[in-house]
């Protein structure tokens, strides 16, 4: 019997070949000038079955290093050496990317807004068009992320990682810090996991920015992840060093109002009562320390050095490991992405 050949991959009434590519605009909805709201779509469809993997950046429209990770990704991969498909979405949140917004017209946060409602919203609306058309059609989701405006985040992956594929997913992506995080209502993160879609978020950089260290480990780690899914062809020659699961993270908050002075920087350890920061007037003076609780390592912090009473100013992560080795893991992880030649290779030559 001669083998039954791959069909083709049918999204949002489009119908892709194998071994090509298509874009799909999908019409989310409409604004009040009656102009439609659209989502760019591309679908790299393999020649041989396998996995549909999605990898979306910009559900927050001010998220932009995701971006550049998914435009980066199509530049290297080829349809026709593909096995499954690819589904990428650079930008989710269409309106806030215009406006350069977090958020859709009515304010609402689109990541607290999956499923979504037919007859919803706008935001439910979007919420509700991507996830019955584009969400529900794959098998695995990477989904990219920034910090939000005025924070940055070292590159990092959170999961559920009570889930098995998740966890896979989280270890084959390859950076040094692994949160397990709990499951947020509305996000598209707990409820494909609800329809049996493993995701894993990636954390990195800030909001309105282009990082090259973001964005170059973005493109290595979904890489890594469609190797691991044996969507793409094993670097049998590269080891990657296995990630460190955060135990527990914190953020630790400003205690009073002024000018926030850091003494560390993102990725570095600190260790127990260490000075992180002063907090003073604008005409100096009554200096306040910022204490560190424990040791751990920086996962995030506040870019912005004014601060009021409260705010979130750094986030620590804490892990069962010593913290010498997981800053090692990190400044080493680091050093691999800024090295200069990897830049060259993502950010314009393609590679297979």
């Amino acid at each position: 019997m001669p083998k039954a050949k791959h069909s083709s991959f049918n999204i949002a009434n489009i119908d892709v070949l194998p071994g090509t590519r298509a874009s799909v605009e999908l019409e989310a909805a409409r604004l009040y000038t009656h102009s439609p709201l659209g989502v760019n779509i591309e679908v790299l469809h393999g020649n041989k079955p396998g996995p549909v993997l999605m990898v979306n950046a910009a559900i927050h429209g001010d998220e932009l290093n995701g971006v550049e990770v998914v435009r980066q990704l199509l530049e290297t991969i080829d349809p026709k050496k593909l096995k499954g498909t690819l589904i990428a979405v650079p930008v989710v949140n269409v309106f806030g990317f215009i406006h350069k917004s977090r958020y859709l017209p009515d304010r609402r946060d689109l990541n607290r807004c999956f499923p979504g409602a037919e007859r919803g919203s706008i935001a439910g609306r979007l919420a509700y068009q991507f996830f019955s058309q584009v969400v529900s059609r794959t098998t695995h989701i990477v989904d990219l992320h920034t910090a939000a405006i005025h924070r940055t985040n070292l590159p990092q992956i959170r999961a559920n990682l009570s889930n098995k594929a998740a966890e896979e997913m989280a270890t084959a992506f390859g950076t040094p810090v692994v949160v397990d995080a709990a499951l947020r209502e509305g996000s598209l993160r707990a409820e494909a996991e609800k329809i049996g879609i493993p995701v894993i978020t990636y954390e990195a950089g800030e909001a309105l920015r282009f990082e090259p260290y973001a964005i170059t480990a973005g493109v290595k780690g979904v890489k890594r992840v469609m190797r691991h899914l044996g969507m793409i062809r094993s670097n049998k020659r590269k080891k990657f060093v296995e990630p460190v699961v955060a135990r527990d993270t914190r953020w630790l908050r400003a205690e009073s109002d002024g000018i926030l002075r850091s003494h560390i920087g993102l990725g570095q350890r600190v260790s127990k009562n260490q000075t992180i920061a002063t907090i003073s007037s604008p005409s100096g003076g009554n200096d306040i320390a910022i204490i560190a609780p424990q040791g751990g390592i920086v996962i995030g912090q506040q870019t912005l050095p004014l601060v009021n009473e409260g705010d979130a100013i750094f986030h620590i992560a804490f892990f069962e490991e010593p913290d010498k080795v997981v800053a090692q893991q990190v400044e080493n992880y680091l050093d691999e992405v800024t090295d200069s030649d990897a830049n060259e290779i993502n950010w314009g030559v393609s590679v297979s």
